[in-house]
């Protein structure tokens, strides 16, 4: 029995079954495999919503034939193995592991795939040194690949892998609320700054685009949840009604902009919106949205005990 003012009792970390099974060579050749995957075929949900909205496009318009040149596109990387965009983007892995599993490993062996997946061509040589300008040749180097390690209590490793283009991660934004032109830190504001940053967008970004949108936090945790929100299916349902009608009412408002497709006009600017929330302290109320091009890289895998592919995520 515990004695009345001791501490409680700690549990002892489950140490992961998987450090002492799983191969170094079986985990980098799994993460190469899902570079080239990521690179070079877009997930089933996203290739639905670009036919869906070829679809809804006016026949003959210059919307419906930029779909039609972005679906042929889609098919020739995947028959042909390589990248769906010479961009082939930031490198961010989002990994949960079992306690006690050895990330600083991970993290070698997930640089060593980077760099062969670049000299197999899956990614271009894409790292620069923000000072000097130099290319690294390999895509490794201070923040690249970006990993972000989170423990839980599965015994398997997951991984989520996301290559996100230069050119939209140039129309993301950060807003701060209140703001005289979009309105006050109320839900209204939030709706009426994600509709800004898609009108100063324009077509840019490679349209038609999917949003990542964090309401609240801070200037990092904030674009840090907006993106964390792009690993959710195109066509899921946001289990926060206020926060699932948010979602509907930007897509459905975007789409009536005539934006359309790279800035062509036409009924499809957005594909998507996927929205999330944080805390944050009552002086600051910011909306961090980071916008994905068309070319929605992201895929997933979890690993068998070996270090192999146990099962495609998307």
């Amino acid at each position: 029995m515990e004695a009345a003012g001791a501490a409680p009792l700690v549990e002892p970390p489950r140490r992961s079954t998987m450090l002492a099974t799983m191969s170094d060579a079986a985990l980098q050749a799994s993460l190469v495999e899902l570079i080239r995957r990521t690179s070079t075929q877009l997930p089933d949900d996203v290739v639905r919503a670009v036919r869906a909205a070829r679809g809804a496009e006016a026949a003959g318009s210059n919307a419906a034939y930029a779909l039609e040149v972005i679906e042929r596109n889609i098919g020739l990387a995947c028959d042909k193995s390589q990248p769906l965009c010479q961009d082939t983007g930031s490198i961010l892995l989002y990994v949960n592991t079992p306690v006690g599993y050895d990330q600083i490993a991970f993290h070698h062996a997930a640089e060593a795939a980077v760099r062969a997946a670049t000299a197999r061509g899956y990614l271009r040589q894409n790292s620069v040194d923000s000072i000097t300008g130099a290319n690294s040749g390999d895509n490794v180097g201070p923040g690249c690949p970006d990993l972000h390690f989170h423990q839980w209590r599965q015994p398997h490793v997951e991984v989520k892998l996301m290559l996100k283009g230069g050119g939209c991660e140039n129309v993301g934004a950060t807003y701060t609320l209140p703001n005289p032109s979009f309105g006050g830190r109320d839900l209204k504001g939030v709706e009426n700054a994600i509709l800004d940053c898609v009108l100063q967008a324009q077509g840019q970004g490679c349209g038609p685009g999917i949003l990542g949108v964090g309401i609240g936090g801070d200037r990092v945790t904030g674009m840090a949840c907006a993106k964390a929100q792009l690993l959710r299916l195109l066509d899921d349902a946001n289990p926060d009604p206020v926060l699932a009608g948010l979602e509907q009412r930007v897509v459905a408002k975007a789409n009536q902009s005539g934006i359309g497709p790279m800035g062509f006009g036409g009924a499809t600017t957005l594909l998507g919106c996927k929205a999330g929330a944080l805390n944050r302290v009552p002086a600051s109320f910011f909306v961090s949205i980071t916008y994905m091009c068309w070319a929605f890289r992201r895929q997933g895998v979890d690993l068998a005990a070996d270090g192999g592919i146990a099962r495609w995520l998307y």
